[in-house]
């Protein structure tokens, strides 16, 4: 510990004024949760709406090949699919040669028999073509994927909830619940945005990434709630106001130290883990960052709006007014 100043690079206690900003933090958070929704919804193009659907939830063939030695060029694979009507889409993955190709068969068309085809027609193009994998998903299968992963998100919203309402209080159940909201909504947001640009799609490594989100907001949302709590006890005069910006500044230092730790990891996940598992690790950094500031002013200014029973009566401060944090 004695080496500890010379390293030391944040704060041990910060004096940060959240509740003054509040408002403004508010009210941008309600413009990117409107746009995040008119972009998931915006074309409606079931399944999926705004967002680029990935096989799980469409249906489809995906194809892991690698045309290695030569480069895996979309052009000349498209080109020697042009005759099979698969309405495929090629995605380079990265190392010489390797390509994600999908596609979805002709309706009423064998699909055994349209792999086959498209195997024999990149070989002829190519030579001879590697297929490290290929995943088939029929309709039926992808539509009941897409609704137990949406009920998924919505019960483990629900039993979230729950949990602060047992654990702390209604408002502080609605508080959390809210801040969840808003980061799914701008979650679904940024997959829309980057789907429209061929980054990223909606599948069943989304809604992991979206429940990994959930359960870490959550963490980092009960945390603060439980120095709240905590600080209530002890200041029973001060302003509400006053106490949540107190709490949020004495466990701010530790949420930064403990996000940095998943950033790293999730960092290497992005740069190093393929195709497969990008999308996955960009949600999950994307989730961090806004979990911490939902926390912040989500979460927080719910409380201070509804009030909180401290002595037997409701107190609820004057919000939004300049504060010294002690």
């Amino acid at each position: 510990m004695k080496f500890w100043p010379l390293i030391k690079v944040l704060p041990v206690r910060t004096h940060f004024r959240f509740v003054r900003l509040s408002r403004l933090f508010a009210s941008l958070s309600v413009i990117a949760i409107i746009g995040s929704l008119f972009l998931t919804l915006y074309p409606f193009k079931p399944p999926c709406g705004g967002l680029a659907c990935g096989i799980d939830f469409q249906g489809g063939t995906v194809m892991d090949i690698s045309t290695a030695p030569q480069a895996a060029d979309p052009v000349k694979i498209h080109a020697a699919l042009r005759g099979l009507n698969l309405n495929e889409t090629v995605q380079t993955a990265g190392a010489p040669g390797a390509a994600i190709l999908r596609f979805e068969a002709p309706k009423g068309a064998d699909i055994s028999a349209t792999v086959s085809h498209v195997e024999a027609a990149l070989n002829q193009a190519f030579g001879k073509v590697k297929f490290a994998s290929t995943d088939v998903v029929g309709p039926t299968v992808s539509g009941e994927l897409l609704g137990k992963g949406l009920l998924g998100l919505g019960l483990a919203i629900l039993a979230m909830l729950l949990y602060i309402w047992f654990r702390f209080e209604l408002q502080f159940g609605l508080g959390a619940v809210a801040a969840l909201f808003h980061d799914v909504f701008l979650t679904f947001g940024l997959i829309a945005i980057m789907g429209r640009f061929g980054k990223m799609e909606f599948d069943l490594k989304s809604v992991a990434a979206i429940l990994t989100i959930i359960g870490y907001s959550m963490n980092d949302t009960v945390v603060v709630f439980d120095r709240f709590r905590e600080n209530l006890r002890k200041y029973k005069r001060m302003p509400l106001g006053e106490v949540i910006d107190m709490s949020i500044n004495e466990m701010l230092t530790r949420t930064i130290i403990t996000s940095m730790t998943a950033v790293l990891a999730l960092l290497a996940l992005a740069f190093f883990g393929g195709p497969t598992l990008y999308s996955l690790s960009v949600i999950m950094l994307f989730g961090i960052a806004i979990g911490t500031y939902s926390s912040i002013y989500i979460a927080a200014p719910v409380i201070l709006l509804w009030g909180v029973k401290r002595g037997g009566e409701d107190e609820v401060a004057e919000p939004l007014t300049p504060i010294n944090v002690r």
